[in-house]
């Protein structure tokens, strides 16, 4: 008992163990030392905390720390997605604006068009006239002159007459207003034009009033369509 007392005596007397670090860089952080008020042990203290600092950092998992270096990736993700939809929203404008863009100029022609059209229309009379007085001898002087170029201007908009003798007759821009028959036709002709038709572009303004002539078989053709089934019999 006395010899464990003394020794507990001799420990409690023992002077605390003191390091004492000089360095003036500090090997942990790399940066050079400023005198501390205290003296060097302030320094020692300071070293030896940011020792445990660093083992303290070492110790700690890596699914600990995994989180704060996600969430700088986790960012860049994000704006890609806005970069993505913001350019996916641009081209959908884009193309709805050259529809757009498309159809007024499509809307623009027609009517554009359908005026000239119109005018047209209204001028047919006027050239039923004028063909009228060339075919009666009327048509010469200034008045031809006169008459040569409003025809001109209309052709030039896009006006263009049809019908004429001896073309095959279309029902979709030829009317009917006569019928005959004859062996020299081999079907449906114009034989005569009473009114000439006159075309817009693809729009029919007026079709021509025509005569039109059917194929009439001759005598002969029945004779020998009988001897031809005479013989196959």
């Amino acid at each position: 008992m006395t010899a464990d007392r003394s020794e507990m005596s001799h420990n409690e007397e023992q002077e605390p163990v003191v390091v004492r670090d000089r360095r003036r860089i500090d090997p942990v952080t790399g940066q050079r030392r400023e005198p501390a008020p205290n003296g060097e042990e302030a320094q020692v203290s300071e070293s030896i905390s940011g020792t445990l600092d660093e083992e303290i950092s070492k110790d700690v998992p890596a699914e600990e720390s995994a989180p704060a270096a996600e969430a700088p990736q986790g960012e860049p993700a994000g704006l890609q997605q806005q970069v993505d939809e913001l350019t996916a929203d641009l081209k959908r404008v884009t193309a709805e604006y050259a529809n757009y863009r498309k159809r007024v100029e499509r809307d623009r022609e027609s009517v554009i068009a359908a005026a000239k059209a119109s005018v047209a229309g209204d001028l047919l009379t006027v050239l039923d006239d004028l063909e009228r007085a060339e075919a009666h001898g009327d048509l010469n002087g200034a008045f031809k002159a006169v008459a040569d170029k409003l025809v001109g201007a209309l052709n030039s908009a896009g006006l263009e007459a049809f019908g004429a003798e001896g073309d095959e007759f279309d029902p979709s821009v030829h009317e009917a207003v006569q019928h005959s028959t004859s062996p020299d036709v081999s079907g449906p002709t114009v034989t005569a034009v009473l009114r000439r038709g006159y075309r817009f572009s693809d729009r029919v303004l007026r079709p021509a009033m025509v005569a039109v002539t059917d194929h009439e078989p001759t005598s002969a053709e029945p004779a020998a369509a009988d001897e031809n089934t005479t013989e196959q019999g």
